[in-house]
């Protein structure tokens, strides 16, 4: 009986030891549970940033459409300015050509003021008198020249110029080669109104020099008024604008 009770005393009442199973988690398991737990740290990290890198892309993609959109739209209104411009530019250039055509067709209707004007050239008769030299000088400060008559129809028409008998420079001259008449611009002379035995080259009297210029007798019904005589002699000119060209002011001065 005595053990009974002794083994009764032996134990508290309300009291037990603790089994195994109630025991505090192994330090493995404290580890196992930190590294699930760093990795879905470091997986929400990465989606996190996968999250923030699209949206930066994607904001990029934006930026650079609306970019790419504007420059087009500017090389479009840059292409549309340039054709307007070139359409322009060509009106300019048709309009330009029809002013230059109708200067053509006035310059070939009217002539400087105190020149005549017949088929397709302007000529002026001197006030002044001087040598032949004189004459072409005089012509050519007004851009034009001794007059050359290559037709019958302006032998006609300078003939009866004025009604007065004048004698006037043409641009006939045979200084090169006595004998061998040739106009200004070279040309040989193949139509010719000479008066008769002319030219005769001062008909041998030395006192008159050599003939070398030729000059024309205006005031006549005689078609056949032309005759040579010294280049130094004084008498009139006639100057000629040809190919309904006026590139000579209009002269002030008639001498």
């Amino acid at each position: 009986m005595d053990d009974i009770y002794a083994n009764v005393e032996c134990g508290k009442p309300g009291q037990s030891r603790p089994s195994p199973s109630q025991t505090v988690p192994r330090s493995s398991e404290r580890r196992f549970h930190g590294a699930v737990v760093l990795s879905l740290s470091l997986l929400s990290l990465l989606l996190l940033a996968g999250l923030i890198g699209l949206s930066v892309h994607h904001y990029n993609s934006v930026q650079l459409s609306a970019a790419e959109a504007n420059l087009t739209e500017r090389f479009q209104a840059s292409d549309d300015k340039l054709f307007s411009l070139t359409e322009e530019r060509d009106l300019l250039v048709a309009n330009l050509t029809e002013m230059t055509k109708e200067l053509n067709r006035l310059q070939k209707t009217f002539c400087p003021a105190g020149w005549r004007r017949f088929s397709h050239a302007c000529y002026f008769l001197s006030c002044n008198t001087g040598s032949w030299e004189k004459g072409r000088e005089d012509c050519r400060a007004k851009e034009a020249d001794l007059v050359i008559i290559d037709s019958l129809e302006e032998q006609t028409f300078l003939s009866k110029l004025i009604k007065e008998e004048t004698l006037a420079w043409i641009g006939l001259t045979d200084k090169a080669s006595e004998g061998t008449w040739i106009w200004i611009d070279g040309t040989p002379l193949s139509l010719q109104y000479w008066r008769e035995t002319q030219p005769d080259n001062g008909g041998g009297h030395q006192s008159l020099g050599e003939e070398d210029c030729g000059q024309i007798i205006l005031g006549t019904n005689d078609l056949t008024n032309w005759n040579d005589l010294p280049c130094k002699n004084d008498v009139k000119w006639i100057c000629e604008i040809n190919d309904y060209i006026r590139k000579c002011p209009i002269p002030t001065n008639h001498g």
